[in-house]
């Protein structure tokens, strides 16, 4: 399979890249990618809601009065939910919100979202994609020449400066091969990647 490769510097066609039809040839599988980003985002949640039970509230060792014959009812703890300052009875806790994906059904979205991704069109491999200097300027005019600003930019390997000439724009956003996720994959509409990172992805998921 080949895609058409763009020469960043005039925004022309350089040529062609030959890929692999194994990663960016496969039928693509609406479920599993949907399976795979809802699981991807539900690891995303921190789940951090905690409140305490009357075990865990501190104090309320002693019994607050004698059981018997002061006409009060009787109560063995200050730290009771029915009393001010006491624990909750049904209080909510920590929640794992992750969900269990294999290795062969994350590999297998992977490849599904690349597939559609080159078969519509909006993978589009550069030869390289650098910038001179932390500058969110530069960084919107080489997305033009590309004819997009709605992107996400694949590299081989993370670059400082590409991260923060990127990280003020919401519609466009950097990352490198080992930290590429399906979320992003899908949420953006154009996905840029540089000729290494193709190379990369190949290896990894062929």
């Amino acid at each position: 399979m080949e895609l058409k490769m763009i020469e960043l510097a005039t925004g022309n066609q350089k040529g062609s890249v030959g890929v692999s039809d194994a990663v960016f040839g496969v039928d693509f599988n609406e479920t599993l990618v949907h399976q795979v980003v809802v699981a991807y985002m539900a690891g995303a949640r921190s789940g951090t809601k905690k409140q305490k039970t009357r075990s865990e509230v501190r104090g309320g060792g002693i019994k607050p009065w004698r059981q018997k014959g002061t006409g009060r009812a009787r109560a063995g703890t200050i730290r009771s939910p029915l009393w001010v300052g006491g624990g909750r009875a049904f209080p909510g806790q920590n929640r794992d919100f992750s969900q269990k994906v294999n290795k062969k059904m994350y590999r297998g979205a992977m490849k599904s979202i690349l597939s559609e991704l080159s078969r519509n069109g909006r993978l589009i491999v550069v030869d390289d994609f650098k910038v001179e200097a932390p500058k969110t300027r530069e960084f919107k005019a080489k997305l033009a020449m590309l004819g997009v600003s709605d992107a996400l930019v694949v590299t081989e390997a993370f670059d400082e400066y590409l991260y923060l000439s990127s990280r003020n724009l919401y519609q466009a956003d950097v990352c490198d091969v080992a930290s590429i996720d399906p979320l992003s994959l899908v949420g953006f509409k154009n996905v840029v990647m540089t000729q290494g990172a193709i190379k990369q992805l190949e290896e990894k998921y062929a």
